[in-house]
């Protein structure tokens, strides 16, 4: 059985709808970076996306082709991420989408080195006649964060970070949100089939406990 970081990692993937503090070790992603509303059609977010998973199946599939990597095994392509911030905002402003910088991320197998990833990235590129070039191999500790199961629309998020920061608070943390640490979304539905209500987004925000 393929494996799924979703089922394997639970504390990182699967919190419950309450708060709670995780520490998140070093990661590698997949990233493309950009700025705009991620609802425009013909934007920059949506043809992110498309390099993501362009390059994660590119990666997946990789046990097919002649390009043998090391250590691999079979999994589940781990799902969409994004890191979001805006400037001159503290948190997220979600009435104007349109001033959003972002980092838009998927998980990489720990077996993927920097050189799997170039020739996923020139694989892609050759196989798809598209330009990769924008996607980076992205390492980042994310360390200690507050998260929580946000339930229903993306719009709808601000509760759900009202009662995180609130509760990071009683447990003696503050907010540590700045240029290298982000509002941090983990998509684990796709938004074009399933109904705004139901959508299903890991939120976690970084913190540092009150000295």
């Amino acid at each position: 059985m393929a494996f799924d970081f979703k089922k394997e990692y639970k504390e990182y993937y699967m919190p419950n709808n309450k708060p709670s503090i995780v520490e998140v070790p070093a990661m590698n992603y997949i990233a493309v970076r950009g700025k705009g509303d991620p609802n425009r059609e013909d934007g920059e977010y949506k043809k992110a996306i498309g390099m993501l998973y362009g390059i994660a199946f590119t990666i997946k599939m990789s046990k097919k082709g002649d390009h043998r990597i090391e250590g691999y095994f079979d999994y589940v392509v781990p799902p969409l991420e994004g890191f979001w911030w805006q400037d001159g905002v503290a948190g997220v402003d979600y009435a104007h989408k349109e001033t959003f910088n972002w980092i838009a991320v998927i998980r990489l197998p720990d077996f993927v080195t920097r050189q799997d990833f170039d020739w996923a990235v020139a694989e892609a590129t050759k196989k798809k006649k598209t330009d990769f070039s924008k996607a980076e191999f992205f390492t980042y500790e994310e360390g200690v964060c507050v998260q929580c199961m946000h339930t229903g629309s993306y719009d709808d998020e601000p509760a759900t970070v009202a009662m995180m920061h609130k509760y990071m608070e009683e447990q003696g943390y503050t907010l540590d949100i700045n240029d290298e640490r982000r509002h941090h979304e983990i998509y684990l539905s796709d938004a074009r089939k399933v109904s705004p209500e139901k959508l299903k987004t890991v939120i976690r925000h970084p913190v540092r406990k009150i000295q």
